[in-house]
């Protein structure tokens, strides 16, 4: 019996010791493995077999949040021996920081990281959640304190630039990349606040005041447009009219003009034609003088205009009257022939 205790109690030893070797090492996870106190090799994903005595994983503080029995979060520590290489989210608390106008505000920020080299995030720091939160705040102190009050409301993307080069340039030596900085809230004093709502109210006044009187502007110079323009087409109207009725009275005056040169020429035609036609007649007649006949019809007609009027009463013969006589005599001889 004793003699199968002693294989049992090796057997039994050698089960531990195998069991304690194998590390079994989960996706986006790895060990940091010393041997005798020194660093020996990194776990890879996967099943491991390291010396159970000689062999010890590294451990470091990590930080994790976690929910108290009202359902309120806070962050605890603890110390792990694997180390996640996911991205991690930090989560600090407000502080209060001053701005360069010394308005004391509150912030809350959110660093988003991830471990890229776990030997330096083991032995480069003794506590790295804990020296990224101090090197957080104080880096949003400095930044911070460069800006006023109004430039730090309006220029998140700004803080958050600032925040990501200057962390990611000073935990690079401890294996860590930040990868992005954002701010939750930026929260001034509640004297501020209201102040700053007066103030946001008084400017939306002032743009609604001079959206009004800009409306109204804009609609008198709309008014003064308009009765200009009637004005100016109702002057082109009138011009126009009178222009059309100067053509119209013009074109009439010409037509006119024109019936009455063509009355004269058919006048002067009809004339001539009986003229003529005297001329002939006289001078069928043997003996026959045409410029005596004519002589003597104007005279008659002119001397019957003279005769004519209501107040004569005296006829004055002219000086030559005996040849026009002649002529009449001629006329009084042409007819009996």
């Amino acid at each position: 019996m004793e003699a199968l205790i002693i294989p049992a109690l090796i057997a039994f030893f050698v089960i531990i010791l195998v069991a304690a070797g194998l590390k079994i090492v989960r996706q986006s996870e790895t060990v940091v493995i010393e041997r005798l106190g020194k660093y020996n090799r990194t776990l890879i994903s996967g099943i491991n077999i390291i010396w159970p005595i000689i062999d010890r994983p590294r451990s470091m503080i990590w930080r994790y949040s976690k929910e108290d029995t009202y359902g309120n979060s806070y962050a605890a520590r603890r110390s792990v021996s694997r180390i996640d290489l996911r991205e991690t989210v930090y989560d600090f608390p407000r502080q209060n920081v001053i701005t360069r106008d010394n308005v004391v505000t509150e912030i809350n920020a959110i660093i988003y990281f991830q471990v890229t080299d776990p030997v330096k995030a083991v032995y480069e720091i003794s506590d790295l959640p804990d020296a990224i939160e101090k090197l957080t705040q104080t880096t949003l102190r400095n930044v911070v304190g460069e800006m006023d009050l109004d430039e730090t409301l309006t220029s998140r993307d700004t803080i958050n630039s600032k925040l990501r080069a200057v962390l990611d340039d000073a935990t690079n030596k401890w294996g860590v990349k930040i990868n992005r900085v954002e701010l939750q809230d930026i929260n001034p004093p509640i004297e501020v606040r209201d102040a700053m709502e007066k103030q946001m109210r008084a400017e939306r006044d002032r743009r609604a005041t001079i959206l009004e009187a800009e409306g109204r502007k804009t609609a008198l110079i709309l008014d003064a447009e308009g009765s200009k323009a009637a004005e100016i087409n109702k002057a082109e109207g009138d011009k126009q009219a009178q222009i059309l009725s100067a053509e119209g009275e013009a074109n009439a005056r010409i037509k006119m003009a024109e019936a009455e040169a063509e009355a004269r020429i058919k006048i002067a035609d009809a004339e001539a034609e009986a003229i003529n036609r005297i001329k002939s007649a006289v001078e069928s007649v043997k003996g026959g003088d045409p410029v005596k006949y004519m002589i003597a019809v104007k005279y008659i007609e002119a001397l019957k205009d003279v005769a004519g009027g209501q107040d004569n009463k005296t006829v004055y013969m002219p000086y030559e009257a005996t040849g026009i006589l002649g002529s009449v005599g001629s006329i009084k001889e042409l007819f009996k022939e």
